[in-house]
């Protein structure tokens, strides 16, 4: 396809001239078969995820991140009340529909509704959801929500580049790698290089439908264990 061009002959990118932008985030709570998604509240989530980060072996989880571990409850019930009530990040607690437990914490951030643009970030998850079916239905209510109801037309999704399996994730769910800006950022007084993903909407419109089949109860041994996978499933739409 030839690129449009204006009157001086130079190529220009599409027209956007009925572009109405996004808008920020609101929804308190979102619910899925597996989780329930809802707004961070010390009051009520800080315990339970304390005890949930507690389930790991070690600190590794903590690696990545601008912050933690946490040696005790009140420092990180601290951290959270800093983060409650935010606008931007928008913090949600993922709450595990078998337990009705807290499991994990995840937010939507970086938010530009003039240029419909949106991260996600602060993806922390505690063992009690890593590597089960909650996790991906996490993202199933995101991206629906970002995509068909807010309106936005890219998703960013940025790690160190030296977490493997943050950038696994973010390929499995459908990012795609955009580079590496190297010397981006000092934290835990380390260098840190960013590696950049990114979603827009047509390609999430391809796709979409990847995430439901992957959650129906029939990709699922008796066992909860998965028939097909979803990183295969949405390559094969793409």
């Amino acid at each position: 396809m030839s690129a449009r061009v204006n009157e001086y002959n130079q190529p220009i990118g599409q027209d956007l001239s009925g572009w109405i932008p996004a808008a920020h985030p609101e929804q308190e709570v979102f619910t899925g078969k597996f989780c329930c998604l809802e707004r961070l509240n010390v009051e009520r989530h800080a315990e339970e995820l304390y005890e949930a980060f507690q389930a790991s072996s070690d600190n590794s989880n903590w690696t990545y991140l601008p912050y933690g571990p946490f040696s005790t409850y009140e420092e990180y019930r601290e951290f959270l009340l800093g983060m409650e009530g935010l606008k931007d990040p928008f913090h949600y607690t993922v709450i595990d529909q078998s337990t009705k437990k807290a499991v994990g914490t995840i937010s939507l951030m970086r938010v530009d509704t003039m240029n419909g643009v949106i991260e996600i970030g602060h993806v922390v998850y505690s063992p009690r959801m890593q590597r089960t079916p909650i996790s991906t239905e996490v993202m199933a209510l995101l991206l629906s929500y970002i995509f068909d109801k807010l309106g936005y037309r890219r998703l960013e999704w940025k790690c160190d580049s030296l977490n493997g399996p943050s950038r696994a994730a973010a390929e499995r769910f459908g990012f795609k790698f955009e580079g590496v800006f190297r010397q981006l950022q000092v934290t835990q007084r380390r260098n840190r290089d960013t590696a950049w993903y990114s979603i827009i909407d047509s390609e999430y419109a391809v796709f979409k439908s990847a995430y439901d089949t992957w959650l129906d109860s029939n990709n699922f041994d008796e066992s909860g264990y998965q028939l097909s996978k979803l990183g295969k499933m949405i390559t094969a739409l793409r």
